[in-house]
């Protein structure tokens, strides 16, 4: 590995991490041994959305640092960097979220998804959220993002709920498509950054089929026979609670909704079951997305909505219930979220906030007052 890494330094970085990718697929060929971190557990973390707004991004990092939590969650748009063309980055945002999360000794989670319009395979017309005509170009900005932040960005989730197929350009969810972005985007990310964390996304819980998504643990499953167990370093799986308290067991809620078992925040532990049938128990679970809703409004969410109550004690009792069950393969633990400045009432995000949106001084929802009066309690893994 050292002269192949002298040879990466020489070239430009599309063929040098061409070549690295090639290498590491050869059968019996020279892999890199690339570490594979491990954190506490459980972690504490919150989502924020620090883009656009510089005064509410430094405020609500505040709020994040002083709730006792040490992750916060960012979405970076591939389109937002590298929107422009090809090579033709735009550092700006991310130079400030980095260097505002690293003033409060923050750990960051970049999440990776939305592909700039240049990189939409010809067929497409329109694509919010979806996977680029060639893989390998994703590599490339992952590789080219983890080379600027080396050390800085603690952790990467790469794309998200790609088994929804609103977030897989419209088209029908393709598990072993997925896992050639989230090789690409592993080589590129651990050739910039070995110590960094590749965390595979975070699946939708849902009980649809094709066309327009595949059930969560399906979908996983078809990731494990597409070989994806090299190419990630932590599991991201997403865990909304549903109308149910967090102790409630996946068997509990089959029973009462006709056999589907992702009704609760417990069903992590079916993906846990997965990871272990493929011999991948050494792995954490990152929690990418916890919460409960509170709206009253759009009918596909009110059915199973809490109080504002409710919501703060599950979300504690969650925590509680991580650390006393699912040590110590339980990593970070992502909360929806502080909110977007932008929210009103009628996004259904608005509903899982702890925070109210807006701007000045911040208004805190119970859920957050409960969260950071919450004692954190970990284990140290090695």
């Amino acid at each position: 590995m050292h002269h192949l890494s002298l040879f990466v330094r020489r070239v430009p970085c599309g063929i040098a991490l061409l070549v690295v990718c090639l290498l590491f697929s050869l059968p019996g060929g020279t892999r890199p041994a690339w570490p594979r971190p491990r954190v506490a557990s459980p972690e504490y973390g919150m989502q924020a959305f620090l883009w656009w707004h510089e005064d509410m991004a430094k405020r609500d990092l505040h709020l994040i640092a002083n709730a006792g939590f040490t992750w916060v969650k960012q979405q970076v748009s591939w389109r937002d960097v590298e929107g422009a063309a090809k090579g033709a980055y735009n550092w700006y945002f991310t130079d400030r979220i980095v260097a505002d999360a690293e003033s409060l000794g923050l750990n960051l989670i970049f999440r990776l998804d939305r592909e700039p319009a240049w990189a939409v395979p010809p067929e497409g017309t329109h694509s919010d959220n979806g996977p680029p005509e060639n893989p390998q170009d994703f590599g490339d900005f992952c590789h080219a993002l983890a080379r600027r932040y080396r050390g800085r960005v603690r952790a990467y989730q790469v794309w998200n709920e790609p088994n929804l197929a609103r977030e897989w350009g419209g088209r029908t969810p393709d598990p072993a498509g997925y896992v050639e972005l989230l090789r690409v985007c592993y080589i590129g990310i651990k050739s910039a950054d070995p110590n960094a964390l590749v965390i595979s996304a975070g699946l939708a819980p849902t009980g649809n089929g094709p066309p327009e998504a595949i059930p969560d643990i399906d979908y996983l499953i078809a990731m494990y026979e597409a070989g994806a167990a090299p190419y990630f370093d932590m599991l991201g799986v997403h865990a909304p609670g549903f109308a149910y308290p967090p102790e409630i067991s996946p068997d509990e809620v089959a029973a009462k909704h006709g056999g589907h078992r992702f009704f609760c925040f417990r069903h992590v532990e079916d993906a846990r079951a997965v990871m272990v049938r493929y011999g991948d128990e050494d792995k954490q679970v990152a929690v990418l997305e916890m919460g409960w809703t509170s709206d009253p409004i759009h009918p596909g969410y009110a059915w199973f909505a809490v109080t504002e109550e409710q919501k703060a004690a599950y979300l504690v009792r969650a925590f509680r219930y991580a650390y006393e069950h699912w040590t110590p393969w339980i990593g970070p633990m992502i909360v929806i979220s502080i909110a977007n400045p932008d929210w009103t009432e009628q996004d259904e995000q608005y509903w899982w906030a702890i925070t109210e949106p807006g701007r000045g001084e911040p208004r805190l929802r119970p859920a957050y007052e409960a969260l950071r009066a919450m004692e954190k309690v970990q284990i140290t893994v090695r």
